[in-house]
């Protein structure tokens, strides 16, 4: 069972979870093993602390959040000295009162970075960074970690996107640094820093910005890749309003596909040559699902082992296809969208249970 999250309703280790129980009500007999998954966004971490053996939370609390409100963070640990940091935990956009685009920023992702290295024990460090409610370059990550940005002035650059056009230096030799096995950035968009194709042309009204705003924040990313230089066209550097590029060009980060490093770190090629049939699912399944999204991927992987897979999704788009079978649809199950959405979990374990029946 290896689903992504029901976004709103249920996370990836809770949709698991139910498909397993409903498959093991039809077929007690049947060795079922749950491994919940994530793409690099919000629940990355509960995704992995229920896939992986040893996984180790540490909490951080009182880091600011994007709207400089204080919230409890956490990281987490793997076996070998691995940390991976969601994002959305510190710097993620429901964290917000309410949007605001211009001032939002990355600090608190910083701290927990900070947290992490500062342990001693991390050797690697990979970054979720899904789901960010800033388009600030990571500059507040980067600040939290010990860079200086100021103004021509010599002030201090107010963290949030629109204070980069402030910029007039960046003083990187009180930065902390990253784990001695480097770090890593979790994405699976191909955006640029800068320009139509941006990160605040992009995802900037996805946070509340209108045109006038996104322009705004695209001349101020412009301004801090004046003074860090690196690669701002590099595909996935606008991943998290900027976040990716900061990292990259300042940490050494590299910016990766998310779904596939987190199906690495769970040991998912593992799982699915040894079973005889993989199911996973997602809230709702369309044209874009096995384009790029999770499920597409585990799809990719199963037929690249020989093994049949299966989508259990909440709802379908009627124009998408997936190969080889149906999708089954919580929406069908329940009778409508509103009882699949008031008890996901009941309808998950129904439709599995009549699949396993029918398998059966």
């Amino acid at each position: 069972m290896a689903p992504d999250s029901f976004k709103g309703t249920l996370a990836a280790g809770g949709v698991a979870r139910a498909v397993a129980e409903g498959w093991r009500r039809a077929r007690p007999g049947d060795a079922v093993v749950e491994v919940p998954l994530a793409d690099g966004g919000e629940g990355t971490l509960d995704a992995l602390a229920a896939a992986v053996p040893g996984a180790v939370r540490h909490g951080v609390p009182g880091v600011s959040g994007p709207d400089g409100r204080l919230v409890d963070a956490a990281w987490l640990e793997l076996p070998g000295g691995r940390a991976v940091v969601e994002l959305a935990v510190s710097s993620g956009l429901p964290l917000m009162a309410a949007p605001a685009p211009l001032t939002a920023h990355t600090y608190g992702l910083g701290q927990v970075l900070a947290a992490a290295v500062r342990t001693g024990s991390v050797r690697t460090i990979s970054i979720a960074v899904g789901g960010s409610a800033s388009t600030d370059g990571g500059a507040g990550a980067l600040a939290a970690l010990g860079a200086r940005l100021r103004t021509a002035g010599g002030a201090g650059v107010p963290l949030g996107g629109a204070g980069l056009l402030d910029l007039g230096s960046v003083e990187l030799s009180g930065l902390l640094p990253g784990p001695p096995g480097g770090a890593e950035v979790l994405a699976d968009v191909t955006t640029p820093l800068l320009g139509p194709a941006g990160a605040a042309a992009v995802f900037g009204p996805q946070k509340g910005a209108g045109a006038a705003e996104v322009a705004l924040l695209d001349r101020a990313l412009a301004r801090l890749a004046e003074h860090l230089g690196g690669a701002p066209g590099a595909p996935g550097s606008g991943a998290a309003g900027g976040t990716a590029y900061g990292l990259a060009t300042v940490w050494g980060a590299r910016i990766t596909p998310g779904a596939a490093r987190i199906a690495d770190l769970v040991g998912l090629a593992g799982h699915i040559a040894a079973a005889d049939l993989v199911i996973t699912g997602e809230g709702r399944f369309d044209a874009t699902s096995l384009a790029g999204k999770l499920t597409g991927y585990v799809a990719r992987a199963a037929a690249a082992a020989d093994r049949p897979v299966v989508a259990i999704t909440g709802a379908a788009d009627p124009a998408a296809t997936w190969p080889g079978t149906a999708v089954r649809t919580l929406t069908e199950i329940a009778g409508s969208t509103e009882a699949a959405v008031a008890e996901p979990a009941r309808w998950l374990r129904e439709a599995a249970a009549q699949l396993a029946g029918q398998l059966s």
